[in-house]
């Protein structure tokens, strides 16, 4: 009996174009993945990304938040890479990867239903990469094809684009090589009326140019939209019906008609401490007043706690109040500090109301660089910025657990504002991290971190090119579409608010901005209006605070610094400083004491805890390599006696003949006539012959001595 075979047909299969940027785009629709929700193959260019959307047919028990997972999964064999780690598999994602997940997670999240409980995943997985073609982006358009074709509810679909600012010019989702020159890298995602998610990291790039920058994406999104738009037309599923999340609205209006003044009371405060004090004690008379009647009233609590502090806050905010009393352009009591600790290499503490983060700043030689073993053209990270986030900072007892997604997201987004003032490896040849330490936290911890980070790096005297601050802005929008805009939200405005529009900058321009949102989106007009709100704060924050704190780089590192020296060789003469098997170089490092770094263009970076080291280590790296010249001086000593000459050493190893006839101005019968081994003496080069013999001349040596003292010139 033979084996049946039959050819599998894929009757459902889909594919749709579109060019973007010069660029071919394809989703492709019924070939993988068949058992998800839906998945769609985004094809750019020759980036591959399959991304599988899929939910749960029903909710968790007992769950009351929607469970939203979202993963970028980076597969080293879509660059041709094995994985760097011991098992050589993938593990925990990189951090491009978490950023990446972050970056998909904000715009697609408020597009769910309120009261939606169903666990859903979001799968991108990247199998190819060109990178000319974002994975990124094509990741995002990915995600928003496949949720807007599946059964899972959603009010999208959403676009997205990349934008660069190369020679002057903007241009959407620039290439390999002008994403090197380019002073900008934005990304921008929309709905068919409003921009959701902005993301950038900016060299210093004004407010003007930003908002053509964001324009422009919105506009280029609309193509994607209405390609993804024909999709749900002609394959989208009927979206699913789906248990909506209880409430007791009888309990909620009751509670909000008898408790509405106590509610205020409560709540008009700058402290969080008293605030959270005066909401508990309440919620005892709620449960006095009625538990009898309602005795599964705990389970909504959580959430009538959330609708009615939102509700007095937005209410107080459109009529121009905010919970402290302050004006919507007044920023919070600030204050800055340096040196606060004794021993490390800089140090900074940034107070911003009860927000207060600590940044140290931690110099070491490059080969404390950070390898990325990713799918990026990254290979090395120079400067590190860490964010942490403790327990005790927001009053909660609780262990200490690895950085989660949020910690790193903080640590990347102020990394990203600095960067572009950090000095080039040629002008300050160290590996720098900084540590932000949030020891307070009541709203804005991201851009505390970046105000103390600046402090941290002048106090360790890094030669930033400018100071940096960060601000964010919030935002309430009432029924009728008109909204106010605020500075410098605190941890009630931004949980109850619907941005969170952070931007950070130096005063000549933007550096990094992060917008996260828990509406529908935002007009150009609000976007206008928070750059510019945003612009006018982080001037003051570094004119009447940072600045009058520390006003330029120290201009020495720390004495607990490791000191550095720069030189260049040949690169022909690295083996002869390295060795074999490293024996000279380790040699070098024993008896000096210094760290020395090696690359491959003759560029060396000597480390040690002292000048004194550094010289030292230089130096027999100067006599490994030193070549002599013709025509140039050297003071030399005697080691050698011959018959026909002396021997002089100009550097170890490096010896030259001085004939006899070349020793003095006048004839002499012996060469112990005019020196002896020991002596130290001027010579000239006056040739090296084919087989790299020096020939010496002390006689010609003093004529020229002679010769400059008597212009009055100085021997070197």
């Amino acid at each position: 009996m033979s084996t049946i075979i039959k050819q599998r047909q894929f009757p459902g299969y889909h594919k749709y174009e579109m060019e973007l940027a010069g660029r071919p785009l394809t989703l492709e629709v019924g070939k993988l993945a068949e058992l998800a929700n839906a998945a769609v193959m985004v094809g750019y260019g020759d980036t591959r990304v399959l991304v599988c959307a899929t939910a749960a047919p029903r909710p968790r028990d007992g769950i009351d938040f929607f469970p939203l997972s979202v993963d970028f999964e980076e597969k080293m064999y879509s660059v041709g890479r094995i994985p760097g780690s011991f098992n050589r598999r993938e593990g925990r994602p990189g951090e491009k990867g978490i950023l990446t997940a972050r970056v998909i997670d904000r715009p697609i999240r408020p597009l769910f239903p309120y009261d939606f409980r169903n666990d859903v995943s979001i799968m991108a997985t990247v199998m190819s990469v060109d990178h000319d073609c974002s994975p990124e982006v094509a990741a995002l358009i990915g995600t928003s094809a496949a949720l807007a074709i599946s059964d899972i509810p959603w009010n999208g679909p959403v676009g997205a684009v990349k934008v660069g600012l190369v020679d002057g010019k903007l241009v959407i989702n620039p290439d390999s090589e002008m994403r090197k020159v380019s002073d900008l890298d934005v990304t921008v995602v929309s709905t068919g009326k409003k921009v959701v998610m902005i993301e950038a990291g900016a060299n210093e790039v004004d407010n003007d140019t930003m908002f053509k920058a964001i324009q422009m994406a919105h506009e280029e999104n609309q193509k994607q939209i209405a390609l993804i738009n024909q999709m749900v037309s002609e394959i989208g599923k009927p979206k699913f019906d789906y248990p909506h999340a209880a409430f007791d609205q009888e309990l909620f209006d009751d509670i909000v008609a008898n408790f509405m003044d106590e509610a205020k009371a409560a709540m008009d405060t700058d402290d969080k401490n008293v605030r959270e004090s005066r909401w508990n004690a309440m919620i005892e008379k709620w449960h006095e007043k009625y538990l009898d009647t309602h005795p599964d009233m705990d389970q909504y609590l959580e959430e009538i706690t959330y609708k009615f502090q939102k509700k007095i806050v937005k209410a107080w905010l459109l009529e121009g109040h905010r919970v402290d009393g302050r004006a919507k352009n007044e920023i919070r009591p600030l204050a800055a500090e340096v040196g606060v600790l004794p021993r490390v290499h800089g140090s900074g503490l940034f107070t911003r109301g009860q927000t207060q983060v600590l940044s140290v700043a931690t110099l070491d030689t490059l080969s404390a660089n950070q390898k990325l073993d990713t799918i990026w053209e990254e290979t090395e990270k120079r400067y590190m910025h860490h964010y942490n986030f403790p327990g005790y900072s927001v009053g909660e007892a609780k262990p200490a657990r690895s950085p989660g997604r949020r910690e790193i997201g903080h640590g990347a987004l102020a990394e990203r504002a600095l960067l572009p003032v950090i000095p080039s490896v040629e002008e300050f040849p160290y590996a720098i991290r900084v540590v932000s330490e949030v020891v307070s936290s009541n709203g804005s911890t991201s851009q505390g971190s970046i105000c103390g980070s600046t402090l941290a790096l002048m106090d360790a005297g890094v030669p930033i090119k400018a100071p940096v601050a960060g601000i964010s802005c919030g935002l309430i929008q009432d029924d009728d579409g008109s909204f106010t805009t605020f500075i410098d939200i605190q941890g009630v405005e931004d949980f109850h608010g619907e941005m969170d529009f952070k931007v950070a900058g130096t005063k000549k321009g933007i550096t990094a901005i992060q917008m996260d949102l828990k509406n529908d989106g935002l007009t150009m007009e609000i976007i206008r209006n928070a750059l510019d709100i945003t612009y006018d704060a982080r001037v003051q924050i570094l004119d009447q605070i940072m600045l009058p704190c520390i006003a330029e780089p120290r201009p020495e590192v720390s004495k607990y610094a490791p000191k550095m020296i720069t030189m260049h060789i040949d690169p022909d003469k690295i083996r002869d400083v390295i060795g074999k098997g490293g024996s000279v170089i380790q040699k070098i490092v024993a008896d000096t004491g210094a760290k020395i770094d090696i690359n491959d263009d003759g560029s060396i970076f000597i480390a040690a805890p002292n000048p004194e080291s550094c010289d030292a280590a230089k130096k027999c790296i100067d006599d490994i390599v030193f070549v002599p010249e013709v025509g140039q001086l050297y003071y030399g000593r005697v080691v050698r006696l011959m018959t026909f000459g002396a021997f002089v050493e100009l550097a170890p190893g490096k010896d030259g003949l001085v004939h006899i006839s070349k020793l003095a101005d006048h004839r002499i019968e012996k060469v112990e006539d005019a020196c002896k081994i020991g002596d130290m003496m001027w010579v000239k080069v006056t040739e090296i012959d084919e087989k790299g013999r020096v020939n010496l001349s002390h006689k010609d040596a003093m004529k020229e001595i002679a010769a400059k003292e008597a212009a009055g010139e100085r021997i070197k």
